[in-house]
């Protein structure tokens, strides 16, 4: 897929740069910046019934947009403009596999700080169960060395958003971990509570299981069950929809989300901007990693599958891991190549009819990086699991047209000075 532009669309898009130029507001930390108005307007510069149909009745789709801009200074260093669409920390969206990302990142933190001699990421990494709903992991046929690790299961989570790999870092983490560390470090608005595509009870998910790690046959680190001092989610309910679908019938009430995971589009974002851009928050909310942890992490975020060796997600020659599965924004209503001098790092969820990107996009060639997260729930029929959303037919579409309205705009948009973007040029599997 070719990225265009063409001159009248270049003239319209630079007069739009240069008339909204004086809306931008600078943001710290803390702030989102209210100004709806240059997204839309973005939007609306292009020829889209999709974005049409959107901005037409942005409340049914429940549309939540955060897109940061970039700035340089002589010395590199990264300045932000924060523009939101929608954006309401009160609006409640099932993140899905978006919540996967700080999840990988605290497994790396908290591997660190075990300090453990011998520990790291590549270590053997075996779950044992000790109490029910609990299941046991001593293989992975898909590794290298056909055994588990926390490398691996990150690895998987990126790629591909292996839905095991999040599971068994969540067990490894913690519910009280998980929680603590991304509320001391200004996360308030998350709560991730719960496994995935697994069907644990409340009080299942708050226990988690016996993990230990090794060299070979020696014992590295031992961790036993734990169980959540904390109630994490309490008694709130959070009622969506008309109805879903429960062992094959229809039940005809809202489906209580009270009890799911959670976390806003600003706090994605906010996970987002840590890992990418580190030096540029305050030290204690930092995630403790080191600059292979971050070397890592940017690889396997802007990994596509035909590049993973192992897994080897391209053995079958009708493997549906197309370059845009895990890519929404720009290419997610395509399955063409990606061109290789666009990368994004991101990390994105689908389910019960929402769809959430979070990404950190650059164009090496045209010297081009934003930051974009957006949420969007696409379920006409307000019935959950019957497997009949408008995914393919507007939540895609949409999301792909929001990275090439974007991207488009940023392309027009006139920098003081060009970014030295090698950082985030990394070696990949193949």
């Amino acid at each position: 897929m070719k990225i265009l532009i063409y001159p009248l669309q270049l003239l319209l898009l630079l007069l739009l740069f240069f008339s909204c130029n004086s809306q931008q507001q600078k943001t710290t930390d803390k702030e989102v910046a209210t100004s709806d108005n240059l997204i839309a307007e973005i939007l609306r510069s292009r020829e889209s019934e999709v974005i049409d149909t959107v901005l037409s009745k942005p409340k049914d789709f429940k549309l939540q947009i955060l897109y940061t801009q970039i700035n340089r200074d002589e010395n590199n260093k990264p300045s932000f403009t924060e523009y939101a669409y929608g954006v309401n920390r009160d609006t409640y969206f099932y993140p899905a596999s978006a919540v996967k990302f700080p999840i990988a990142v605290l497994a790396l933190q908290k591997l660190n700080e075990l300090g453990a001699e011998g520990l790291d990421k590549y270590s053997t990494m075996l779950t044992d169960s000790a109490a029910a709903g609990q299941t046991r992991v001593t293989l992975d046929s898909t590794a290298e060395s056909g055994m588990p690790s926390v490398a691996h299961y990150i690895k998987k989570i990126f790629v591909v958003s292996d839905n095991d790999a999040y599971n068994r870092l969540y067990e490894f983490l913690g519910q009280d971990y998980i929680n603590n560390e991304l509320h001391n470090k200004g996360l308030e608005d998350v709560r991730i509570v719960h496994r995935l595509s697994v069907f644990n009870t409340p009080e299942q998910n708050r226990t988690t299981n016996p993990v230990s790690f090794y060299d070979n046959a020696k014992v590295l680190y031992q961790q036993d069950m734990v169980s959540s001092r904390k109630n994490w989610v309490g008694d709130q309910s959070i009622p969506l929809g008309k109805g879903f679908m429960q062992n094959g019938s229809l039940v005809n009430q809202p489906k209580d989300f009270g009890q799911n995971n959670f976390i806003s589009v600003a706090n994605l974002q906010d996970v987002l901007k840590a890992v990418i851009f580190p030096e540029a928050i305050p030290e204690d909310r930092r995630f403790n990693l080191n600059d292979e942890d971050y070397r890592f992490l940017y690889q396997y975020m802007s990994q596509l599958p035909k590049e993973t060796t192992y897994p080897n997600y391209m053995a079958d020659t009708s493997s549906h891991y197309y370059d845009s599965y895990s890519k929404f924004f720009i290419f997610g209503d395509t399955k063409d190549t990606i061109p290789g001098h666009i990368r994004i790092f991101n990390k994105i969820g689908m389910a019960y009819g929402f769809l959430i990107d979070n990404a950190y996009v650059v164009d090496f060639e045209n010297n081009i990086e934003f930051m974009l997260t957006a949420a969007i729930y696409v379920n006409e029929n307000q019935v959950f699991n019957d497997n009949v959303y408008e995914y393919d037919e507007i939540g895609l579409p949409f999301m792909a047209e929001l990275g090439r309205a974007i991207f488009e705009y940023e392309l027009a948009r006139k920098k003081e000075h060009q970014a030295d973007l090698s950082k985030f040029k990394v070696s990949y599997d193949k």
